[in-house]
């Protein structure tokens, strides 16, 4: 079964910076999703160009069966523990069976940064 991924097709040499191929290796191997996408949303924030460290991640599998929702967060936070804990400040998280994901297949939208902690 093919992955959708709904922002390129990671074979190419333009498929996204090395966090982000990573995160969708190590999703991929794990979950076997039907629908993934994956979001660099780094520009919404005040990072230097080019970053790679806030995402929203969009990851519809049949694994998350049964499983609470904070359950699988921390699935997948599990799965990018290291990415997490060295190179991802920040990182929203949509996790749906397929059933729900056919109920609504919406993404949603995340605000831009306001600043954080920006005296």
């Amino acid at each position: 079964r093919a992955v959708h991924y709904a922002r390129r097709v990671m074979s190419t040499s333009e498929a996204g910076g090395p966090v982000e191929q990573k995160i969708f290796a190590k999703l991929t191997s794990e979950l076997n999703p039907s629908f993934l996408d994956i979001e660099n949303e780094s520009y919404k924030h005040n990072v230097p160009k080019g970053s790679e460290s806030h995402f929203k991640v969009c990851v519809v599998s049949s694994t998350f069966e049964g499983m609470p929702l904070i359950k699988r967060h921390r699935t997948v936070n599990s799965i990018l523990a290291e990415e997490l804990k060295e190179e991802i400040h920040a990182m929203s998280i949509l996790a749906k069976t397929p059933s729900q994901w056919e109920k609504t297949p919406e993404l949603g939208s995340t605000p831009n940064c306001l600043g954080g902690s920006k005296a």
